[in-house]
């Protein structure tokens, strides 16, 4: 049986967490080759490795994401 890996995230400081509404995307990078997100609503997590992150973060940085495309 693997070990699941003791994540520590963090959440953006961009993130407006309120009481009433604490939607926020939370990102752990300390287990190397993977990057894992969770919702901070829901605590359900989603793990990528680096190359798969780096590749989304290009794509939205370039608005390969954006809704309104």
């Amino acid at each position: 049986m693997t070990a699941v890996p003791e994540y520590a995230f963090r959440t953006s400081t961009a993130c407006q967490y309120k009481p009433n509404d604490p939607r926020c995307v939370e990102v752990a990078t300390n287990v190397p080759g993977t990057v894992a997100v969770r919702s901070s609503v829901t605590g359900r997590t989603v793990e990528f490795t680096a190359d798969e992150w780096t590749d989304f973060l290009t794509g939205a940085k370039v608005g390969e994401f954006d809704l309104s495309a």
